[in-house]
């Protein structure tokens, strides 16, 4: 583990999913966008992933778009028993610093935070808080944060305000996919 994932306190892990693959239809105001065909074959295959990784969050964070809240409702639906979840308008079209005030307001007792939100930020969070990553993560994640992405930022500290700038490691990066019927 990188020097600055370390330091006291259990071992936290973000979870940031970027929503699925919506749709654009004719119309319809950006936050009310539903998901495409793709994105609701994508969701559950992201809900697999984090099943299958053991990366099942303690609490959910989730933009209230509906692209958002329905990716979320389709990954979540693949686990026994769902974390509670609560929806924010603030990590709709947020900025790093609008996603950090979110994420700092995470009770201490969660270890596993997944946050569902937005590209650009969710992409820009990854980078800002990530000092180091394993193997190519860092250098896929400038590259594209598609839709659907996961990655997982772990670090060690006492609550989720002292996640900040450098301080967590890139542990992995990933992009499922839902097979086509």
């Amino acid at each position: 583990m990188s020097e600055r994932a370390g330091g006291t306190g259990p071992l936290r892990r973000l979870v940031v999913l970027r929503h699925a693959k919506s749709a654009w239809p004719d119309g319809v105001q950006d936050a009310r966008r539903p998901l495409a065909p793709r994105g609701t074959r994508d969701a559950p295959a992201a809900g697999r992933v984090l099943a299958e990784a053991d990366w099942l969050p303690d609490l959910a964070l989730c933009s209230t778009a509906v692209r958002a809240r329905r990716t979320w409702e389709l990954a979540s639906a693949q686990w026994g028993t769902p974390p509670p979840v609560r929806y924010d308008p603030r990590l709709y079209a947020a900025s790093v610093p609008d996603l950090l005030e979110v994420v700092h307001e995470t009770p201490s007792e969660v270890e596993t935070l997944l946050l569902v939100g937005h590209n650009p930020g969710a992409m820009r969070l990854v980078l800002e808080l990530a000092g180091d990553g394993l193997d190519d993560t860092l250098e896929r994640v400038r590259v594209k944060f598609p839709t659907s992405a996961i990655a997982l930022l772990t670090w060690h500290g006492t609550g989720w305000p002292a996640l900040t700038t450098g301080k967590a490691l890139l542990t992995a990066f990933t992009v499922p996919r839902g097979a086509k019927k």
